[in-house]
């Protein structure tokens, strides 16, 4: 999931700096709510494997 947030993000980047402002608004939205579901899945599977030990 980290991997397809920084995909999007480059595609952000490059469209931003060709001018598809709309498209780079759209890549950078979906590039940071990848990144929010991954640390949120992230800290619930350090919580979980902590209890689990």
């Amino acid at each position: 999931m980290l991997y397809y947030a920084v995909i999007f993000l480059l595609v952000a980047i490059v469209a931003g700096a060709l001018g598809f402002g709309g498209i780079a608004g759209t890549a950078s939205w979906v590039a940071q709510v990848l990144f929010v579901l991954f640390l949120v899945l992230f800290v619930v599977a350090l919580v979980r494997g902590r209890r689990l030990a």
